[in-house]
């Protein structure tokens, strides 16, 4: 199943383009078939959800969602103006975001976009340089960042038990585990950080978890505890079975690192004195 993820990658990647500046984009109407929708119409209607989206963010669609145009022929004398966009990476993260769930393709798009958008503070080439060590640090310093925000969000939908709304979180994504069944599987002392203990595929799992629950209870204005909890548990199962999809390793069956990241940030700051 591992050629399926491949093959994923790769038909976004052929579809990708980039400008004289180095910037990367997609076309809109090339993205469209990929994401299994035939119509535009019912295509708009997902960018039309994920400009929303990109404006309650506090970014301007205009530099995420510039419209083109494309001059068509219809006959042998005619021509007409088609409407497309320009996307960048992290407008068709919000459109797979908006799309229709039920369509395969949709899944897959939300696991490479997702995951691409969030390694793009560095290259793919950078990223990819990195040890296995380096990219647990770097996703670590992510879901720091992405729970500071999500927690923020938790609190304006009325969460006031924040023990309760992140192991519905946990539960979704780990069949029914809780934070403390999860430290209890890794075999972790006493208040040690399960999220310190994760591999980078597991913590890119749970950034995927942060940043959706983010984004949901944000933009569909949840503002009863019971809610967001239900919210919180709900991305967590759909990554799981986005991951049974593809073909992946459940996350509590990845493995866990023998060393902490704590220890690692010791051993470097050791190292730099």
């Amino acid at each position: 199943m591992n050629e399926l993820k491949e093959c994923t990658e790769k038909m976004f990647e052929d579809i990708k383009h980039i400008d004289e500046e180095g910037n990367e984009y997609w076309f809109a109407r090339e993205l469209m078939p990929l994401l299994g929708y035939s119509k535009w119409e019912r295509f708009t209607n997902a960018i039309n959800n994920a400009k929303t989206s990109c404006v309650k963010s506090g970014y301007d669609i205009n530099d995420h969602f510039p419209e083109v145009g494309k001059m068509v022929q219809i006959g042998s004398k005619t021509s007409r103006k088609l409407v497309d966009y320009k996307l960048s990476r992290y407008a068709c993260y919000l459109i797979v975001q908006n799309g229709d769930s039920r369509k395969e393709a949709i899944a897959l798009g939300q696991t490479y976009f997702a995951i691409q958008t969030r390694k793009q503070e560095l290259s793919e080439k950078e990223y990819n340089e990195l040890t296995e060590d380096e990219k647990r640090l770097y996703q670590r310093n992510l879901t720091r960042k992405g729970n500071y925000s999500l927690n923020i969000a938790a609190k304006n939908a009325g969460v006031k038990n924040f023990d309760k709304f992140h192991n519905s979180g946990y539960k979704g994504l780990y069949n029914g585990e809780t934070a403390n069944d999860i430290a209890k599987r890794k075999k972790l002392r006493y208040r040690e950080d399960i999220l310190d203990n994760m591999g980078s595929d597991e913590l890119i799992a749970n950034l995927f978890r942060i940043s959706q629950t983010e984004q949901k209870l944000r933009n569909e204005n949840i503002n009863l505890e019971n809610e967001a909890n239900e919210t919180h548990y709900k991305v967590g199962k759909e990554i799981r079975n986005t991951i049974r999809k593809l073909g992946g390793t459940m996350p509590e069956n990845l493995p866990t690192p023998k060393k902490s990241l704590k220890e690692l940030e010791k051993e470097n700051k050791k190292s730099k004195d």
